[in-house]
Parts: C-alpha cells; sequence; structure tokens
C-alpha cells in the first residue's frame, strides 16, 4: 500500500491543504472526546442512526468504489461530507497506526466545546461544494 498515489478523480469535493489540517485537527480533538467513528461500516451506521454531523472520506481509498455509497447517504441525511488526500493522515488524526478510508465526527454532549469548530467546517465544506 503506497501512501503516496494520487486522489482519485471521483473524490469530490477534494479538501484544500489548508482545510484538510483544519479537518485533522478537529478530528484529533473530538477522538478525546470519543466523538468520532471510523472505517466505512460505522460511518454508514452513524448516518443510518442520524448521529453524524460531518464525514470525511479518503480519496486514495483502493478501490474508491467501497465507500462511494456514503455520499450519496450523507446527501439523503443532509450531512456534509468531503474528501481529504491521505488516509494515513486520518488514520493518525483518529488516534490509529492504521490506515482509515472514512471517519465521521458525532453529535453528542460531549463535544459541545467543538460546536463552533464544526459549524465552521460544516460552513467551509458548503463552500467547497457550491
Amino acid at each position: 500500500m503506497s501512501t503516496t498515489t494520487t486522489p482519485h478523480p471521483k473524490a469530490y469535493p477534494l479538501a484544500p491543504d489548508d482545510l484538510t489540517v483544519t479537518i485533522l485537527d478537529l478530528i484529533q480533538k473530538a477522538y478525546q472526546y470519543k466523538s468520532v467513528k471510523r472505517g466505512a461500516n460505522e460511518v454508514t451506521k452513524a448516518l443510518n442512526k442520524g448521529k453524524a454531523r460531518v464525514v470525511v472520506l479518503s480519496a486514495d481509498a483502493t478501490p474508491l468504489e467501497i465507500l462511494l455509497h456514503i455520499p450519496l447517504l450523507c446527501e439523503d441525511k443532509n450531512v456534509p461530507y468531503i474528501f481529504v488526500p491521505s488516509r494515513s493522515a486520518l488514520g493518525r488524526a483518529c488516534g490509529l497506526s492504521r490506515e482509515v478510508i472514512a471517519a465521521c465526527l458525532l453529535v453528542n454532549d460531549r463535544n459541545k466545546s467543538l460546536s463552533k469548530q464544526m459549524d465552521n467546517l460544516q460552513d467551509a465544506i458548503e463552500r467547497i461544494m457550491v
């Protein structure tokens, strides 16, 4: 598994470098509050239960089709989603030494201090999608 692969062309919207750093930093903070779900299956479950607030996907997942059902779910549930270039960086932000192809920030009472940052992130994602 090479971590220097280029992002897939179907990975839209792809976060610019400055937003990627902000996203990964926010995921790292939310992980300390136990407000992050990792992996395509857990993200799908969180979306179906209505607990996901922001979904982050990796653009270099191989094959990318294993997580292309998640943007469809996000659009149905009105949850913003964005792709980041590196699955290994996403894994490190989630507190793992392994690569992670999907993660989501949860809505709960534990992470109220991160609410303003999540709102700003949602606004930034919506600006990219338009």
